[in-house]
């Protein structure tokens, strides 16, 4: 399984992606509405909204490559508030449908693809606050925005696609709040105010560690679908994560003990199950 389509390639995340991927061996082609800025990697302009432009770059029909073994599907609006939010749900969720469909008909059988930690209940508050610390994959999605309800709705979507297909693989990756080196500089100040970035439980993902998390999930041996939490192993504060969530989520059940800085996104099934081991913290960026 050595050729790989990325698509949103050229993101935040995407470009981390490809550059990883390429690094490690893999022939990537980038799909995306622009061109990314690894010149190693293939790039094909795709318009994600389109079906039959979905289908011809998967089917390998343009002439620049002559087959794709597996997906990573990060192409999306990638936040609420971006654009309206009808906006946002109808391009994630034809986009995404898009992509399952044709990489169904096109015979791969192994698509890993960009959920997000929103599914959790973010913002997390007063008003809303987790069900329990650190949250996990073991509750019903609580989505509270139409970002959030689209990201929702692909996982149900992956679950139904593999029913159809029992050779399918689809890993869903809860991808936390992306971060590259040059956004650290900002994290000494979130400690004044643990409000700031409550909204989800003080997490974060470095660009890095969530390109290692989708080769593994490349990699691994699952089947079926399955889905991760994706965070660091630590929060964005200085401050002790036990001391955080007595303080802001107050009579929210912690189910176990914490390490002094330790994510309160569990990562855990991702540790277990794709050997997921993040190597970067902003800690030693600032």
């Amino acid at each position: 399984m050595k050729h790989i389509a990325v698509t949103g390639g050229s993101g935040k995340l995407g470009r981390v992606v490809v550059a990883h991927l390429a690094d490690q061996g893999y022939s990537v082609v980038n799909l995306d509405r622009t061109p990314g800025p690894d010149p190693r990697v293939q790039y094909v302009k795709v318009d994600f909204t389109d079906h039959g432009q979905t289908l011809e770059a998967l089917h390998a029909t343009n002439d620049r490559y002559d087959h794709i073994d597996a997906v990573v599907h990060l192409a999306a609006i990638p936040a609420p508030g971006l654009t309206t939010n009808t906006a946002t749900f109808d391009n994630n969720i034809l986009s995404t449908h898009h992509v399952f469909a044709a990489a169904r008909t096109a015979g791969i059988k192994r698509i890993v693809w960009a959920s997000s930690e929103t599914v959790l209940g973010l913002p997390m508050g007063p008003d809303t606050p987790p069900p329990y610390l650190p949250v996990d994959e073991e509750y019903h999605p609580r989505p509270e925005s139409s970002y959030s309800l689209s990201k929702t709705l692909e996982e149900e979507m992956a679950l139904q696609f593999c029913r159809w297909d029992p050779e399918l693989t689809m890993i869903g990756l809860r991808f936390s709040n992306v971060m590259a080196p040059a956004d650290y500089a900002a994290f000494p100040s979130f400690d004044a105010d643990p409000s700031l970035r409550q909204w989800n439980a003080w997490g974060y993902i470095d660009a890095r560690d969530g390109a290692q998390a989708v080769r593994l999930a490349l990699e691994s041996d699952l089947t079926g679908r399955e889905i991760f939490v994706i965070a660091n192993a630590d929060t964005v504060m200085s401050r002790s994560s036990a001391s955080l969530a007595a303080e802001v989520f107050p009579g929210v059940p912690v189910r176990k003990q914490l390490t002094e800085h330790e994510t309160l996104l569990s990562i855990d099934k991702a540790r277990r199950l794709l050997g997921f081991d993040p190597q970067f913290s902003w800690r030693r960026e600032v």
